[in-house]
Formats: C-alpha cells, structure tokens, sequence
C-alpha cells in the first residue's frame, strides 16, 4: 500500500494537481450562476469529471511533449523522474476517454464541444514551438472552463455571461502564465523554444502582465454585474484588484521564491476569493 500511495502522490505530482485551483473554480462559478444555486448532483459529478479529466490529459500530454526540454531545464528535471513515458501516455488516453464519456453523459452542446475542448488543452503544448504567445493559448484552454459548466448546466451559450468570465480568465492566465515564464527565459533562448520573455524580454512581459491583469479585473468585475451578484461580488473585486497589485509587485522581485509565490499564492487567493463570493451571493438558493 505505501508503493501505490507513493505511485498516485508520484503521478499527481508529475500532472501538477495541485494547480487544479486555477481553473476548477472559475468553472464551479459558472456552474452555481448558470444553475442559480446547485445543479443536480450527477451534473455536478461529470462536471467535477470533465474538469479533473480535461486537466489531467493536458498537463500529462504537456509533460510529454516537453520531456526532453524538461530534463535539461534545472527547474523542471526531476519531472522525469516522477513516472515513465508509458504511465505518461496511459494517463493520457485514460483522461481523454473519460473526459469525452463526461461530456457525452452531459448533454448534446458539451457532446459536440468535445472536440474543441480537447483541441485546446492538448493544443497549448505545441504553441511554444512556433510562436512567442504560447501563453494566450494556455488562457484560452483555462478559459474554456467556465464554457464548458455553463454549457453543461444550460445546454446553452446564447447569454454574454459565460463569455465575460472566459474573457476573464483568459486575460488572468495569460497574465500570470507570462510571469511565470520569465523563470525559463534563457533556458527558452537556448533551447529555441518560444516565448514572449524570451523574445522580447522579460521588462515587456511584465508589462504586458500588469495590462491583462487589469483587463482581467474589468471582466470579471463585468460578470459579476451581466450575473447579478451583487455587492459580496463587488467586494471580492477589491480583494482581487489588491491581490493582482501584489502579484505585480512581486513578479518583479530577483527572488525565485516571490516569483514562485505571486504565479501559485496569490492566483489561488483570486479564484478562491471569487468562487467564496459567487457561493455566499447565491447562498439563499440553495
């Protein structure tokens, strides 16, 4: 038993569970205000499954494709140690069949979405190939998260709300994915990958960060009033503008540990702060 508890702690760590939080509450918004409260609780179920599925393919499809990248970088070298290509590969697959029998038991729109979504998570881990705005893809894939438990509550996408709260996180990942990837810069360089630091410096990356985060915060400021939260919602958007001012600050530190913190700390306060308010302001629904 210590072995396979050894082998899952092993392979969540390889995936990089633990920023689930980055994307799995903004679709639990989405999810609690298409819904007006809680949906049933097999939609919430496949939900949580599409979710944690989609998430899984597309970090373990992402360590694949950079494995030998990865073994030179300092910073990332012991992913390869954490598993074999093989398990790599089976949690691929096995992530991608249950996200799409997920999506399947949903509903025909998440049916037919499907594909789209599984272009877009996958997708993101061959953009750093060929282009310096690798990180708007990864936006867009987290951003198709509240998409799809919208879609998966309604069977539809015809109000604007679900569409603000993706703009939003995409402008939020692509912001915070740029400062995270001022830590591989030179790596990037040498390597000829690409990215937005390594191409044309980290001072730009940084800047263009503070004008998504601030973008950002006008979009999520704009669903909570398209979605009628109101003011516990408002309030939450103090606490977010003052976490992403933070976050700026200490993007900008020498220090790898501060860096480390404003991409994992704070970005986890920002989604745990408005998901808190999106339960409290729906809290007599339910």
């Amino acid at each position: 038993m210590t072995s396979l508890w050894k082998k899952i702690a092993a392979a969540l760590e390889f995936v990089k569970f633990s920023h689930t939080i980055f994307a799995l509450p903004f679709a639990l918004i989405a999810m609690l205000v298409a819904a007006r409260g809680l949906p049933s609780w097999r939609v919430l179920g496949l939900i949580l499954l599409c979710m944690v599925s989609a998430r899984t393919a597309a970090m373990a499809f992402n360590r694949l494709a950079d494995w030998d990248w990865d073994k030179l970088n300092p910073r990332t070298a012991n992913r390869s140690r954490l598993v074999t290509p093989g398990t790599a590969k089976a949690m691929v697959l096995v992530s991608l069949a249950l996200f799409a029998v997920g999506s399947w038991l949903l509903n025909p729109l998440c049916t037919a979405l499907c594909p789209v979504a599984i272009l877009l998570v996958l997708g993101y881990s061959v953009t750093k190939r060929f282009t310096a705005y690798c990180h708007l893809f990864l936006g867009l894939a987290l951003g198709a998260a509240p998409i799809g438990a919208w879609a998966a509550v309604t069977g539809s996408l015809a109000t604007p709300a679900p569409w603000l709260l993706m703009l939003g996180v995409l402008a939020w990942v692509f912001g915070f994915d740029l400062i995270y990837a001022t830590m591989d810069a030179e790596f990037d360089r040498k390597a000829g990958l690409h990215s937005f630091p390594s191409r044309y410096g980290i001072p730009a990356a940084l800047r263009l960060a503070t004008v998504l985060h601030g973008a950002a915060w006008v979009f999520f400021l704009l669903f909570g009033l398209a979605a009628h939260l109101g003011w516990l919602w408002l309030a939450a958007m103090v606490g977010v503008a003052v976490a992403l001012v933070l976050e700026q600050k200490w993007s900008r530190s020498s220090d790898v540990g501060k860096i480390n913190a404003a991409f994992f700390q704070i970005n986890a306060v920002v989604s745990l702060l408005l998901l808190s308010s999106a339960l409290l302001s729906l809290w007599n629904r339910f």
